[in-house]
């Protein structure tokens, strides 16, 4: 009889730190935790490696290269190279998305983490007190607890879409069969990039956005890739409104309506796009005293919620929900947990985000209409640079793009938007320069090999003092100069 109630009695663990979720930012604390030598334990109910790597950032890349790939072979006629119309084979285009999450998720895996000396428990997690979680029998009291759960496909409350078969970024990596006309839901980053890679192989792709299509980034270098990718020929109908979907007998149908006139657009498959929201639900909140603010769980600048000995990180606490500033979190959590560091505090002044169509485009820190709005005409100057006026985007046909910079009266970095040919991997130093506040001196003064992409940072930077060097001002001060050399 003992021994049964001791059986039916939960487990206990007491541990430093306990995470819940495993994905990108919940994997940085559990790894960097137990390392430096705190008792860990990570909690996953689903994948390890979280949306990003299964739903997410990898399997998009993945497909989009695939997408690449096959427009590099109709635009090879441009470097007189025979241009032909790809053949798709959509099952291996699905498994090779497939072999790039299977190359990856090692660094993720169960194993690993428990290499590193992770408890790693896999099960649904909710609160049964402030410093308490439970995982199906098992108990874990911590010191901290970080909440990573991430975020989910936000569903909208459209007529029709519940009796609809629909994608999300969680389902439609796992298609392997032909897309007729992709309709996509949504004109952000996740819809356009799905858009091109669908467009690219092989689909007719239209676009529906309530608001404006990429409306979170640089006006005109958002105009530059809508233009691009309608050249591709997507449909991109922004301003308009999704009033109902259907299932018909060929596909789907969608009504929507674009200044007071209602219009259908039929489809064979349908993607929703439009959004995530925060993974609370089922985690008992309530009983350890956590706040949440529109579904996303609320935290100070510290990334403490109101249950001081509870993080949040991630998408889970709404704001930026790039895999990139969960890891940031993570290291903001690190320094307070571990070595009391209760000054560090999040910083949003240089979070870049990227959105990877063709051209990319990269933002950080203040946009044009940022600086307007904040520090009014006159006390901001832009200085930009063409890839036009780039010699290798020249030999490589890829002269479509610029960087636009924000720059203080002083000439200090203040932000930076690039559209181009990898714009993505060019932003970093701006991401530095804007952190950092440096002038364009420090930028203009690098030597940059000649010739790469990357000249236009430096010559943007360059653009600061020619209206100084190449001023009359100047030039009387050099023939003045001049006149005493022998």
């Amino acid at each position: 009889m003992e021994q049964e109630r001791k059986k039916a009695m939960p487990e206990r663990i007491d541990t430093d730190i306990c995470v819940i979720g495993a994905g990108s930012g919940g994997l940085s604390v559990a790894a960097g935790a137990s390392q430096m030598g705190a008792r860990t334990v990570l909690i996953e109910k689903g994948l390890m490696g979280g949306d990003c790597l299964n739903y997410g950032c990898v399997p998009s890349k993945a497909l989009l290269a695939a997408g690449h790939a096959a427009q590099a072979q109709r635009d090879s006629g441009r470097f007189g190279v025979a241009a032909i119309e790809p053949a798709i084979d959509w099952a291996k285009v699905r498994d090779h998305v497939r072999d790039v999450v299977a190359a990856i998720a090692p660094n993720d895996s169960v194993e690993r983490f428990e290499g590193l000396g992770v408890t790693v428990l896999q099960g649904a997690a909710r609160f049964t007190g402030p410093r308490e979680v439970q995982v199906g029998d098992t108990v874990i009291r911590a010191k901290y607890i970080v909440v990573a759960t991430g975020s989910s496909p936000f569903i909208p409350p459209v007529p029709g879409l519940k009796d609809t078969p629909y994608f999300t970024n969680e389902t439609i990596f796992d298609n392997d069969a032909p897309i007729g006309h992709l309709i996509v839901i949504g004109g952000g980053p996740i819809g356009l990039e799905m858009a091109l890679a669908h467009r690219r192989l092989g689909a007719k792709v239209t676009v529906i956005e309530m608001a404006r299509a990429l409306g979170k980034d640089d006006p005109e270098a958002a105009a530059l890739v809508l233009d691009r990718l309608r050249g591709e020929g997507i449909d991109i109908h922004d301003r308009t409104e999704l009033k109902s979907v259907e299932k018909t007998e060929t596909g789907i149908r969608a009504t929507v309506e674009c200044e007071g006139r209602t219009e259908t657009v039929e489809g064979s498959h349908l993607l929703i796009a439009v959004g995530r929201r925060a993974n609370t639900a089922g985690l008992d909140l309530e009983k350890a005293g956590i706040e949440t603010d529109r579904g996303a769980i609320k935290v100070d600048a510290h990334l403490k919620t109101a249950n001081r000995r509870v993080f949040a990180i991630g998408d889970v606490r709404g704001g930026y929900q790039f895999t990139h500033m969960a890891g940031y979190d993570a290291g903001i959590v690190i320094r307070q947990a571990l070595f009391k560091m209760v000054w560090a505090k999040v910083d949003h002044s240089a979070v870049p985000w990227v959105t990877y169509t063709d051209p990319e485009l990269a933002q950080v820190g203040l946009t044009e209409a940022d600086a307007e709005a904040k520090l009014g005409k006159g006390n901001y100057q832009i200085l930009r640079w063409g890839f036009a006026e780039n010699d290798r985007a020249q030999a490589e046909r890829a002269t479509d793009g610029f960087v636009k910079v924000i720059t203080d009266r002083k000439g200090r970095a203040l932000g930076c938007t690039l559209v181009g040919r990898h714009a993505g991997e060019l932003i970093l130093p701006w991401i530095m320069a804007v952190q950092q506040k440096q002038k364009m001196g420090q930028i203009a003064s690098l030597i940059a090999p000649y010739p790469t992409l990357s000249e236009v940072t430096k010559r943007a930077a360059g653009s600061h003092f020619t209206p100084s060097l190449f001023s009359e001002k100047t030039r009387k001060v050099v023939r003045t100069l001049m006149r005493w050399i022998p």
